[in-house]
């Protein structure tokens, strides 16, 4: 279809006629028409909605060419595939197709040949193709992801930027930018940037009310994967790790447990990952374990649980990440592990990032927001979607909502929190408002978790535009005032959760480090006892499963184990040592 269309049924006729669909979803239209009338527009619509078609249909009304700016070649190839099946004359041009194939596209759209043409921020906004287009009958620019272009949001990318000067570049185009990611705050930076605030919104609701919510204390990663896909057997899903080495482990065991499941990360071959990218989307009953790099632009209908092994980036890469589930409408899974060691992890991940102080206070305030949604003392959706600006009342389909759990009454705790945020000015994190409160009958980690569930029940919130401190709500000046009251859920102790983080490294070891280790804590036993000392005076559990890792052949190698000091390792280097070897050597 290449010719405009503009009368009043040209919409829904160009919708059923060559997309198949009898009508509209919600926003969709809204979209569409302020395209049509010239307007820009701005459409925060969640995952799954059909954002696509806010464009594609225009740009079959229009006539012309229209520009879609997307991030990934992947999605864009997706997108064209798509388009040309249901036969509109689409074309991209990017790195993953030979200079040949470029320059073929390139002339199709030039002698209007082309309806849709897909490229990538960085080749769009060179000279020479700005001043190519300009000779071209543009008609609408379409900006996909494109929360990528807000340095408020987690997934900035600097090369989304220039796309600011698109708006003076093509004055008499319009231009529709598109995301299911981004708060108040992301949306606000959006609009100025694309549009210099002069663009309609269209804000659809974040609700994905067919997928349930849950956070699970981490104790043993491997066992509780396990026992979660045991309720999902021959289903496809999608099993999220931080770490590439942690992606290829639980692929490998879930694979051994004669579960179809497949790696997919940057660090493997691109062929290898296209090929396990196309058996997901095409087999039944396959579950991906991936890093972050699978995931945008997927659109797999029957996905029927997203499980993090560990904590996501933030409240808005989780919404993103969960919102691949369910996509049909029907019932989903959302299940993340939540443990101490991802905390320290994100921390480091943010500290360490190439960025501003500005942008790592953000980051941080951010993942403050994440936190409160994992230690959340009620309705996790509530939270979740009180995030991007949305009232609800509590689902029923959450962990929280279904097993409330124990909850003691914490309103004087609350509001001494409250009381210390302001007297603090409302400008500084957890940690300075708990040392302004002066208290020492609770520890410093259950000061930050109630801190962090009274941001989960809207009594506080996280200034991720400003300085990422803590400011009161208005529900949280209620309470103060002596308005209402707080429970809050028992913090678990720090000592347990070491425990559990010790008891999961020891269950993923292989078997043969498992048998070191129960052999190494024999002997670390009899040390003990001839000495008439605890066994962790010895060695930690921790050290001895270093030991099992690094199988260290002489001293020098068992000095850089996890506890080894000069005496320890002048004390107990070749006892452990001869133990290590004569292991091996069986």
């Amino acid at each position: 279809m290449n010719l405009p269309l503009r009368n009043a049924d040209a919409k829904h006729d160009v919708l059923k006629d060559v997309f198949g669909f009898d009508s509209f979803r919600p926003g969709q239209e809204e979209v569409i028409d302020g395209v049509l009338s010239g307007r820009n527009v701005l459409a925060v619509m969640p995952t799954g909605s059909g954002k696509s078609l806010c464009y594609q249909v225009p740009a079959l009304m229009l006539g012309g060419l229209t520009v879609v700016v997307s991030p990934l070649v992947a999605l864009m190839q997706d997108q064209v595939a798509a388009l040309r099946l249901a036969g509109v004359a689409a074309d991209a041009i990017n790195s993953s197709r030979s200079r040949d194939d470029n320059v073929a596209a390139w002339r199709r759209a030039a002698a209007g040949e082309t309806r849709l043409l897909y490229m990538a921020p960085e080749r769009l906004m060179t000279e020479r193709m700005l001043a190519a287009l300009a000779q071209l009958e543009v008609k609408l620019i379409a900006v996909d992801e494109a929360h990528c272009i807000s340095q408020w949001g987690p997934a900035f990318r600097p090369e989304y930027r220039a796309l600011a000067k698109l708006a003076d570049l093509f004055p008499n185009v319009p231009i529709v930018a598109l995301t299911a990611t981004a708060d108040e705050v992301t949306r606000a930076d959006i609009a100025l940037q694309l549009f210099d605030n002069r663009a309609l919104a269209v804000v659809q609701g974040f609700d994905r009310p067919n997928i349930t919510l849950a956070v699970e204390g981490k104790s043993n990663t491997s066992r509780q994967l396990l026992d979660f896909l045991a309720r999902h057997k021959d289903e496809s899903g999608i099993v999220y790790c931080l770490s590439r080495k942690k992606t290829e482990k639980m692929a490998e065991l879930l694979t051994a447990q004669g579960i179809t499941a497949l790696p997919y990360h940057a660090g493997m071959e691109k062929a290898a990952r296209e090929t396990n990218q196309n058996r997901f989307m095409t087999e039944p009953g396959i579950v991906m374990v991936a890093t972050i790099a699978f995931g945008m632009g997927i659109d797999k209908a029957d996905v029927r649980f997203v499980f993090h092994t560990d904590l996501p980036g933030s409240l808005e890469a989780y919404y993103q990440e969960i919102g691949r589930g369910g996509r049909d409408g029907k019932p989903a899974e959302a299940h993340m592990l939540f443990g101490l060691d991802d905390i320290r992890m994100r921390r480091v991940f943010i500290d360490e990032e190439d960025a501003g102080e500005d942008r790592k206070r953000r980051e941080h305030a951010r993942l403050n927001t994440l936190l409160a949604y994992c230690e959340a003392p009620g309705c996790r959706r509530q939270i979740l979607l009180s995030y991007f600006g949305e009232a609800s009342e509590p689902c029923g389909n959450c962990d929280r909502c279904r097993e409330p759990g124990e909850r003691i009454d914490s309103t004087e705790e609350a509001r001494k929190v409250l009381a210390a945020v302001r007297d603090t000015g409302e400008r500084f994190g957890a940690v300075r408002v708990i040392e302004a409160l002066g208290e020492t009958t609770r520890k410093k980690e259950e000061w930050q978790s109630l801190i962090r569930q009274m941001a989960g029940a809207g009594l506080l919130r996280h200034d991720a535009q400003g300085y990422g401190g803590l400011e009161m709500t208005q529900k949280g000046r209620a309470l103060l005032r002596g308005e209402g009251t707080f429970e809050s859920r028992p913090t678990k102790p720090r000592v347990r959760a070491k425990r559990e983080a010790r008891a999961e490294r020891f269950a993923e070891q292989p078997e043969d480090n498992r048998a070191l280790i129960a052999s190494l804590k024999e002997l670390r036993l009899r040390l003990a006892r001839e000495r008439r000392v605890p066994p962790y005076v010895i060695f930690s559990d921790r050290s001895l499963i270093d030991m099992a890792e690094r199988r260290p052949a002489s001293e020098r190698e068992f000095a850089e184990v996890h506890g080894v000091g000069a005496a320890k390792l002048k004390d107990f280097g070749a006892v452990f040592l001869r133990a290590i070897a004569e292991h091996d050597a069986a």
